[in-house]
């Protein structure tokens, strides 16, 4: 690697872990942010409508980013793109139920990602408990 830092400033180990590897991260997060995520389909005639489109890929990955960091630990999707937690987790069949004050979700009895599932709500049900309890 060629580079015009000073080499008092950074180790070669540290310059290609914290530097150049993270710069390749965030590549990676980008391209799965258009990939998986559909932020490249901006194809209106409207700013208004492809800035819409993109919210919701940023709240996408807003989301993926949270179910990845808390619901998915110690899981074999831990490490996964979002792409593959979508088309595992998500794109199944089911049957959402609004009450006044829930909403339930039925799945499918012959889902085979049933338990993976189930540990994931578990997870994310108490890692938000834990930080309502610290924010109170």
């Amino acid at each position: 690697m060629v580079t015009n830092l000073n080499p008092q400033e950074y180790s070669p180990q540290e310059l290609y872990e914290e530097v150049y590897c993270a710069r390749g991260d965030m590549e990676n997060r980008i391209k799965e942010m258009q990939l998986d995520l559909f932020a490249d389909r901006t194809s209106t005639a409207y700013l208004r409508s492809n800035q819409l489109r993109l919210y919701f890929s940023v709240f996408a990955s807003i989301l993926m980013r949270i179910i990845k960091k808390y619901g998915l630990t110690g899981t074999p999707l831990e490490t996964a793109t979002s792409g593959t937690i979508r088309t595992q987790l998500f794109k199944i069949a089911g049957v959402v139920k609004v009450s006044v004050r829930k909403y339930w979700m039925t799945i499918s009895s012959i889902y085979p990602r049933q338990k993976l599932f189930c540990t994931i709500v578990k997870n994310l049900k108490v890692a938000f408990r834990e930080r309502q309890r610290a924010l109170s």
